[in-house]
């Protein structure tokens, strides 16, 4: 087959590392599209794909959103024309399935996020297949007009599929500077410029004001942007550290004491690897987080001091891997008929 897929946030060039592995393996030729956003080029470029840069966010407010979604929906149209691909597939780019479907082309969508009202109502609308994770209830999908046999979902995380061979890179730790004898606390900052998370966040500034006070502390915040990563270290607390550019966080969660985050993807990584792990999600909770909590392998945190900062040597669980295939699978389903 001829298979394109658009890689339009950070995320989403791990969750695409393997199956692209697949895909190539089976002998299918894939081309790669992406966007100039965050950290999305300089993770590409870590992991050695390569992907035609089509357009760029559009920022915070909504109409800067809405003319990046009309210029880059344009930009990937004549991007795909005359291409004769036989299948798309996203997570959750709600302008590649919008292209694929003017194109006449299959196109499946994974997300495990249920609460993007927006970008579902537009994406998975257009999509041929939508995947999710059995944790989403089935009747939150339907308002987006996702129903059985177009709804397809999996068990666990997505995160045990694309971490199933990951072994972690203690390098990491010498490469940051990181004291060996403290505690390492992994940050993540909050999705500003997401439309679903639009509250204020004044937990995470509090948060950064505990943790990088702590003399046995080391805490590595991993920005989104330039301008996060300048907020930090405006900042100038004693404890912290802030990488100049995307770094290998999966391995920073794997050797970590514990995990503070304001997103969703770094919460569920920890979670797959067994790591203590702390949301401060501002945001409205979806089926995924919810199962987390139930089960006691995300803690809601409302209070910096309920911190528990000591070392956690002993703490990490035992890991969830899942083939990535599988994964693969329910997305191929796409190019078979309803």
């Amino acid at each position: 087959m001829r298979v394109w897929i658009d890689i339009s946030a950070p995320a989403h060039v791990l969750v695409f590392r393997p199956l692209l592995g697949l895909l190539r393996g089976d002998g299918h030729d894939v081309d790669m599209t992406t966007r100039d956003y965050a950290q999305t080029l300089e993770l590409l470029e870590h992991h050695g794909i390569e992907a035609t840069v089509v357009g760029r966010h559009g920022g915070r407010s909504r109409l800067g959103k809405a003319r990046s979604l009309y210029s880059r929906l344009g930009a990937l149209k004549a991007f795909a024309r005359g291409k004769e691909y036989d299948l798309a597939l996203a997570h959750g780019s709600h302008e590649l399935t919008i292209t694929a479907r003017r194109l006449g082309i299959p196109s499946a969508t994974t997300h495990d996020y249920e609460f993007a009202t927006l970008q579902h109502h537009f994406g998975d609308r257009a999509a041929t297949r939508v995947v999710v994770p059995e944790a989403i209830p089935a009747e939150r999908m339907a308002r987006f007009g996702v129903q059985p046999p177009k709804l397809l979902q999996y068990p666990g995380l997505k995160e045990e599929y694309y971490l199933y061979d990951f072994e972690p890179d203690r390098s990491v730790l010498a490469g940051l500077g990181i004291d060996a004898s403290r505690t390492l606390v992994i940050v993540r900052t909050p999705p500003d410029v997401s439309l679903y998370h639009r509250r204020s966040n004044p937990l995470f500034p509090q948060v950064l004001a505990h943790v990088g006070s702590q003399e046995g502390v080391h805490a590595v915040v991993v920005p989104r942007s330039a301008e996060q990563r300048d907020y930090v270290r405006a900042l100038a607390l004693p404890s912290v550290i802030v990488p100049d550019r995307a770094v290998d966080a999966q391995s920073l969660i794997a050797l970590a004491d514990l995990v503070v985050s304001a997103g969703g993807t770094m919460n569920r990584e920890a979670a797959a690897l067994g790591v203590p792990v702390y949301t401060t999600y501002g945001g409205r909770i979806g089926g995924v987080d919810e199962m987390l909590i139930r089960d006691g392998r995300l803690r809601p945190l409302t209070d910096p001091r309920a911190l528990d900062l000591s070392r956690h040597a002993d703490a990490h669980g035992r890991r969830t891997r899942r083939d990535p295939r599988l994964m693969l699978d329910l997305l191929l389903t796409a190019r078979e008929p309803l």
